[in-house]
Parts: structure tokens; sequence; C-alpha cells
């Protein structure tokens, strides 16, 4: 579909707001189980709900994809994709490391992202080929050159089936690091770990996994801050790949390595 997405940007950031605010107002309620140690509360419902039906009235060209409910709708070539409550074990918690990220996908690209930080009042924006934005204010990602001086957040450890062998190559990409990077952190959200890297916070993001809800807004605004978003093999990264690194575009070669050593250790 040809359309300037940046036209799309007030109604992508409407919709966060909607969801902000449930998250902000309303408790888990019923906590419904999806499988192994993983689940969705009443909110993360709520807003899926919320944030899908104000969509549909507003751009009902455009297709919907959700965490909670697949995809509801196909659009002409655009795709919305939601993550209602990227940290739902966080919010159960009390933990304020959570958000809502809303990316906007033309064929396995995003074009555009709204993440919000509903306990950390943080709002990053970003459309394709304009820069990115904190609460109004360009950011640029970590120009950071060497291992020993970053800190790279990792995606969270595998629950349900198979965990256990999905989670060889987690920890050993984990020792890696450790030997490896100033510190490791783990935050439980891609959402946050992708706008951080854009943010500088962290120099660095890797997540051994690739879903469009969780990755899609935060994947564009790290790349608009000047990061750099690949797959495990150091090709480009689209909604398709089956891993999600970013960091600053210094140290991508040494994280592509480090990974295929964790994948070499994992294996053996």
């Amino acid at each position: 579909m040809t359309l300037d997405t940046r036209s799309l940007l007030p109604i992508a950031e409407h919709a966060v707001t909607i969801a902000t605010e449930i998250i902000r107002t309303k408790l888990p309620g019923i906590i419904t189980a999806k499988g192994d140690r993983d689940m969705a509360t009443e909110v993360d419902y709520a807003v899926e709900e919320a944030v899908r039906d104000f969509l549909a009235r507003e751009t009902p060209e455009i297709g919907f994809l959700g965490e909670e409910e697949g995809v509801s709708s196909v659009g002409d070539g655009l795709m919305w994709a939601l993550d209602p409550l990227d940290g739902t074990a966080n919010f159960l918690h009390g933990i304020p490391l959570c958000g809502v990220s809303l990316g906007l996908v033309d064929d396995d690209r995003p074009t555009l992202g709204v993440i919000e930080l509903p306990f950390l009042a943080t709002r990053y924006t970003c459309a394709q080929d304009h820069g990115a934005k904190i609460d109004g204010r360009t950011i640029r990602a970590s120009d950071t050159e060497d291992l020993d001086a970053a800190i790279v957040a990792i995606g969270d450890y595998a629950v349900g089936n198979d965990a256990e062998t999905r989670n060889r190559p987690r920890l050993a990409l984990t020792q890696e690091l450790a030997a490896r990077v100033q510190r490791v952190r783990m935050f439980g959200s891609a959402a946050i770990d992708l706008a951080w890297v854009a943010d500088s916070k962290v120099d660095a993001s890797i997540m051994l996994a690739n879903n469009p809800w969780d990755t899609a807004a935060g994947v564009l605004i790290a790349r608009e801050a000047g990061a750099t978003v690949v797959d495990m093999d150091g090709s480009p990264h689209t909604m398709n790949s089956r891993a999600t690194i970013a960091a600053g575009p210094k140290l991508i070669a040494d994280l592509v390595e480090l990974i295929a050593e964790a994948q070499k250790t994992a294996k053996s």
C-alpha cells in the first residue's frame, strides 16, 4: 500500500493513550493460563479489545494482529501489530517495567512505532525515515565500540513446551556475555529492551525470538535512533527473522560472532 505512514502516527498515539489509561487504572483481574508459566490478565485482553476496536474505526483498511487474539482483520498490505501489555509477569508483581507496543507493518517490515511505559510516564515514537523520539525529544542509540564497555539486555528465558532445549542457547549466550561485556540485564519486556537501545540506556539487546507484536514498534524505534537491528546470522531484521539483535553499529559484528559461539556451545 502506498501511504505516508507519518499521517497515522497521531492515530497510533491515541490508541496507545487508550491502552495506557486502562493499564494505569484497572486491576489485573482474572489470570488466564496460556501455557507453562505463561499467562494473560484481564488487562491484557481489555487493552487489546479497546485498541483493536479503536483502530478498526479509524483505519478499517489496515489489518490487525494482537498477541492475545491473533489476526482479527487483514488489510491491503498493512497490519497493526500490538502487544497490549508487554511484561505481564512484571505487571502482576508490581514491577513498573512493562509497556504497550504498537507497530505498523508493511509486508514484513515496520514503518511506524509507538511504545509507552505507563508506570515510567515515558513514550517512544517513530515513523520510518523521520527519526525516533522520547516524549517529543530526538534520541540516538549508543556509539559504544567495545563489548567490555557495553551493557547488554537479554530476552526472557523460554517457558512452555521444550523449554529446557530452547534455553540451552540462551544459557550459553548468558555465559558468553558474562565473560565479555560490562553488565548483562534482563528487564522482562522486549519493548523496553529495544526502546532503551534507542535511548542509549543499554548498548545492545539480544532476543533469541521474534514475535511481531513484541518487536515491530521497537525494531523501528531502535533503527530510527541509529541502531542496527539484525537476525541471528547478521542479516537485516524482518518480521520473519528468528532472532532480534539491536545495537549501535560498532557492536553488531562482535555480538553476532558471540551469538554464533553460544550456539556452538549449546549444541556440543
